[in-house]
């Protein structure tokens, strides 16, 4: 097994990891300390695609962690950079927030919120603006074939006191209900995500870990992208859902706390 002190660059999950809802993790400052100690490095790197960049420094620093937009990774900005590969200044009707809207008209796409259009894609996001209307047309252009994507897969959003919001894995599920149809995924846990931040940050793969606490995405994203994988028991995952899963984690702590001790 690799040390966990020989990993150079730390990529972290946000909600359940760093913070849960509007408060912070015990540990997570000091955490950050230690790596700036240590000369390492480290991206915040979340699915959650209700928030874009500019959102998520604003949230940090009220929380007291000082970050520019380059330490933030979101799996909007992976859709539109695999869009802008793709297809750059595509039609797209998509289920997001006005600051996932933002991102996505940022980068020179044109957004479609009515029917009967000659778009390009469907794309799901965290739409905690869902209305009934918007997951009708999304299905319409769905069952009439247009390409389909989502942001990731998450099923909940961790919160403070254990409770949960739906996220987008339960708007896919609702949408495959009616047509059939899933997307294809750009976040955590396919690897492509993992290929753009290690591009971004310079770092060889086996010099990076990543940290999260869901098992179907963060853990499955060490396994899909070939990087070590660190499970914290802060957020949705339980020790008895880790016991009972065949998705096994290159390391588990209670916490990023315990994780900052053994980086120590």
């Amino acid at each position: 097994m690799k040390d966990i002190k020989d990993i150079k660059c730390f990529l972290l999950d946000m909600d359940g990891t760093i913070y849960l809802g509007d408060q912070l993790i015990d540990g997570a400052l000091d955490f950050l300390s230690l790596l700036e100690e240590q000369d390492k490095s480290f991206v915040f790197l979340t699915n959650n695609s209700s928030k874009n960049s500019t959102v998520y420094v604003e949230k940090l620093k009220r929380l007291g962690i000082e970050v520019d937009e380059n330490k933030i990774f979101t799996s909007g900005e992976a859709t539109t950079i695999y869009l802008k590969n793709n297809k750059p200044g595509a039609k797209v009707f998509l289920l997001g927030t006005p600051s996932l809207e933002e991102e996505f008209c940022r980068n020179g796409f044109t957004l479609v919120d009515g029917r009967d259009e000659d778009i390009d894609y469907v794309v799901l996001g965290f739409d905690t603006t869902l209305t009934y209307e918007k997951l009708w047309i999304a299905c319409d252009y769905i069952r009439n074939g247009k390409t389909y994507l989502a942001t990731h897969p998450d099923y909940n959003c961790p919160l403070e006191e254990g409770k949960f919001m739906p996220d987008a894995g339960a708007m896919i599920a609702f949408i495959k209900a009616s047509t059939g149809k899933e997307p294809y995924v750009i976040g955590k846990p396919n690897k492509t995500i993992i290929d753009a931040v290690a591009s971004k940050c310079g770092f060889k793969k086996e010099e990076i870990a990543m940290v999260g606490d869901r098992l179907y995405t963060d853990i499955k994203t060490g396994a899909n992208a070939g990087i070590t994988s660190v499970l914290v028991l802060s957020g949705e995952t339980t020790n008895e859902d880790y016991d009972k899963s065949d998705i096994r984690a290159d390391f588990v702590y209670p916490s990023i706390k315990e994780l900052k001790d053994a980086v120590k």
